[in-house]
């Protein structure tokens, strides 16, 4: 098969990409660091490793990247929406417009161009599968997550709406929502190369690696063809949920 893989050049999107490749399938490696992903394509070899150069937040070039993957490799059985960010942990009314619309951008609309792009042909060939990468962050809220949850959150939706607009096709829809995962380059983002910052929200913890996740999406995309998996929520042992928090008056 045919698997595409945005945000391909490091944590969750590399690992999907080994994952699928060392299960016999040509991955298409998508993302703007076209260096990052030329390493990754010369350790699991050019044949079964193709390199696209892509920002998914803009419109024009997914739909001119999409139309040449179909005309070069041939039909995308797989699309695995993977790249995503977050920006920043301060309460909303703190926030800097510029970093919200930066994670909407990547988050909502880059996802919404990819699977654009991607269905109408697996419309026409009556198969595909398209992944979208949620979080817990969709189903549980935190201090400092508004946007990057609201983001998540319309992917959950999202992918359950276009799962019953497909209703009667062959093409699958799938919402994997991993919690806390570790060895990614997510928190160094979210706070602009803090790495120390970075480190703590892992320290005495032990995360999901990225390599469990891309099991984890490689599984949903092995299903007989008759199964879909709707979402599946996955975190580590210790990980749970928090109560509800109330606030005493003095």
């Amino acid at each position: 098969m045919n698997i595409v893989i945005t945000g391909a050049s490091a944590g969750i999107g590399a690992a999907t990409a080994k994952c699928f490749f060392e299960a016999g399938h040509k991955v298409v490696l998508l993302a703007r660091r076209k260096d990052k992903l030329e390493v990754l394509q010369k350790e699991l070899g050019e044949k079964r490793a193709l390199v696209f150069p892509l920002d998914v937040s803009s419109r024009e070039e997914v739909e001119t990247t999409f139309a040449a993957i179909e005309e070069q490799i041939g039909a995308i059985d797989v699309l695995v929406n993977n790249a995503g960010m977050a920006l920043g942990l301060e309460p909303a009314q703190e926030g800097k417009l510029d970093d919200w619309q930066k994670c909407i951008d990547v988050n909502i609309n880059g996802l919404l161009y990819c699977t654009h792009s991607a269905l109408q042909g697996m419309i026409k060939r009556n198969q595909g599968h398209i992944i979208n990468l949620g979080s817990v962050a969709g189903n549980y809220p935190y201090p400092g997550g508004a946007i990057y949850c609201g983001t998540k959150a319309f992917i959950h939706q999202f992918t359950l709406c276009l799962r019953s607009d497909l209703l009667g096709t062959g093409v699958r829809v799938t919402c994997v929502e991993p919690g806390l995962v570790g060895e990614t380059e997510f928190s160094i983002v979210r706070f602009r190369g803090d790495e120390a910052r970075a480190k703590s929200v892992y320290d005495k913890t032990r995360p999901l690696r990225p390599q469990d996740i891309a099991k984890t999406i490689l599984f949903c995309a092995s299903t007989p063809k008759h199964v879909n998996i709707n979402t599946l929520e996955v975190m580590p042992v210790q990980q749970a949920f928090s109560p509800l928090k109330v606030v005493r008056e003095e």
